[in-house]
């Protein structure tokens, strides 16, 4: 019988914190090369253990490979995916310990930095779970100035957040629980972006409650359904809209900001329609970036739908 498929949120977090504390201390001891080398059973243990996270990463090569022919060149598989998530892994805890230092990141558009470096307002930065989001805090010892919210479900991964606090308690960028964005987290946010703060927000998985809004739009040949919570959000705040990808390249991290629009609204008339069409169009920029880093896209989640259209969405 084949597993039923569960929404990504209702999928317990694998591990334990004394687990990732053990990791932690491998590399404290002998270096990135010791952590791979006792990486190595750890990761084949959750490939072998997870036959639906298996199963959602060759679905996502083969469909990455056939969108995009040049990254089958390289004869991806779901057990590099599997192994470039665990280098990730210590990558995040480097990041938040304050080992990532401003010769490991390369800023592939500096002209996007210095437009949000120079800017009196805040906005909103559409991230996703492609590559590492935890090198935002690179973006934020750049520029020193910038302020960060970082919306986030930790209750997913507070095994991961607890040791994140313990590495690193000084973390400059401010980390928002979310579950549903209501009312008040609306005005809480204005209010912050006003002042010059920048909110940043995933945008590739579908709500946590698992009954939101979603949009169902082409994504990689197929389709799949992203959310309009984060795009309603910036429109509600009616403000820039950026996207950040933090790609881990030759050794070294690339930032790539964009700026997505000056600002979202959506009229009452063709509200649906013009929802449908931003989703879109943010997952065809995420599709652009799948081609850069093929192995960076951690979303181990069955993600397409099937016997669906692209008009088909929850509104």
């Amino acid at each position: 019988m084949a597993e039923p498929r569960k929404h990504w949120s209702g999928i317990g977090e694998a591990g334990s914190l004394l687990g990732m504390k053990f990791l932690l201390l491998i590399y404290r001891l002998f270096g990135r090369w010791g952590f791979r080398l006792i990486l190595l059973p750890v990761i084949s243990y959750f490939y072998l253990t997870r036959k639906s996270a298996r199963q959602a990463s060759a679905e996502y090569l083969d469909r990455l490979q056939e969108t995009f022919p040049d990254c089958a060149q390289g004869g991806l598989n779901p057990r590099q995916h599997f192994w470039s998530f665990g280098e990730i892994l210590l990558d995040k805890l480097l990041v938040w310990m304050g080992h990532i230092h401003r010769e490991d990141v390369f800023f592939e558009t500096p002209e996007a930095f210095t437009e949000v470096d120079q800017s009196t307002r805040g906005g909103v930065i559409l991230v996703s779970h492609l590559g590492n989001t935890e090198v935002c805090s690179a973006l934020a010892h750049q520029l020193p100035d910038i302020r960060i919210t970082m919306l986030v479900y930790t209750q997913h991964a507070e095994k991961f957040n607890a040791l994140m606090k313990q590495t690193n308690s000084s973390a400059c960028i401010n980390l928002m629980q979310v579950t549903d964005i209501t009312p008040a987290t609306a005005m809480i946010l204005s209010e912050r972006i006003e002042a010059g703060e920048y909110v940043v927000i995933a945008a590739d998985r579908t709500p946590v409650n698992g009954t939101g809004r979603t949009s169902v739009v082409d994504f990689l040949g197929a389709k799949a359904s992203f959310p309009q919570g984060a795009f309603i959000l910036a429109g509600l705040l009616r403000c820039p809209v950026y996207l950040l990808f933090c790609l881990k390249q030759e050794q070294r991290y690339h930032l790539y900001l964009e700026q997505f629009a000056t600002q979202i609204s959506f009229n009452r008339r063709n509200r649906s329609e013009q929802i449908q069409g931003t989703v879109q169009t943010y997952a065809k920029r995420l599709e652009h970036y799948c081609q850069l880093a093929p192995l960076q896209w951690f979303n181990f989640f069955p993600f397409w739908q099937s016997g669906q259209t692209s008009d088909e969405s929850r509104n």
